[in-house]
């Protein structure tokens, strides 16, 4: 979502000091990410932790989000290291840009949204599969997203991510997630844990849906505003992306689906209980 450089989510007043950089070769993917470590992204060469974080408590996170804004309005809220603990080493926009940072940083935790170019936050627990399975550092994934959508909380909880919260969080409980999270916790924001234990509740394994899987996150997220009946300049306002972008959208998942018009295709959706 290229074109998506509104704001989506909070901010908090102006950034602090960002403490220690993060080593080895984090800082060029993060500065790719970012524009430049003024932004948010780390510098090369610092190692040491900080001091005076609550209760000594330290954790090392990458951020990863196609709105820019949101991500420095993240790193403004949570990344005075000094007062939360959290060191923020790493920002990316797309999932190639995170593997390479994540791969880099090996944060404790990474920060991921569920929609990003490159194949969406599955796309990159699926790369990054490796590193969530190292016993003696894991990197742990807890999904900040928009969405409460039921299919992108157990896709991502499917992909191997340790919790799921939405952007509605505040600073103070999105900083508590991030440790609970590095501890090995689960974290939902609430009602969200409901989709996960329904989901896994039974032992077998619930039915693949293959035209569904032919669309992406974002199709699949277009698809459902146009069976609510929205609008294509409604639907821009709510993603943050141009009407173009929108008709491109629908194009494609008329395509992959094999339907004719929107009402075709709200039909569809209404069968699978999307809507």
């Amino acid at each position: 979502m290229s074109d998506a450089n509104g704001p989506t989510g909070q901010t908090a007043g102006s950034s602090g000091p960002t403490g220690p950089k993060a080593p080895g070769g984090t800082a060029n993917g993060a500065e790719a990410a970012t524009g430049s470590p003024e932004a948010g992204g780390p510098a090369a060469g610092d190692t040491a932790e900080p001091s005076g974080a609550p209760g000594g408590r330290h954790v090392r996170v990458v951020l990863v989000d196609d709105h820019r804004m949101f991500r420095t309005g993240v790193q403004a809220e949570i990344g005075q290291t000094e007062r939360t603990g959290v060191q923020v080493v790493g920002e990316a926009a797309d999932v190639d840009q995170a593997v390479t940072v994540i791969t880099a940083a090996r944060p404790e935790v990474v920060l991921l949204d569920v929609h990003l170019p490159g194949g969406g936050g599955v796309e990159v627990l699926r790369r990054c599969a490796p590193l969530m399975g190292d016993a003696e550092r894991p990197v742990r994934f807890l999904a900040l997203s928009v969405s409460d959508a039921a299919e992108d909380v157990i896709g991502v909880i499917r992909g191997g991510a340790r919790g799921y919260v939405t952007k509605t969080i505040t600073g103070t409980d999105l900083v508590d997630s991030i440790f609970r999270v590095q501890e090995g916790d689960a974290v939902f924001s609430p009602r969200l844990a409901g989709f996960v234990l329904d989901a896994f509740a039974s032992t077998d394994a619930p039915p693949v849906d293959e035209d569904l899987d032919r669309l992406t996150q974002r199709e699949r997220e277009v698809l459902r505003l146009i069976a609510r009946g929205y609008a294509y300049k409604e639907i821009a306002k709510q993603l943050f992306i141009s009407v173009k972008t929108v008709e491109s959208h629908v194009s494609a998942v008329l395509r992959k689906l094999q339907l004719s018009n929107r009402h075709e295709l709200t039909r569809w959706a209404t069968a699978r209980r999307l809507v």
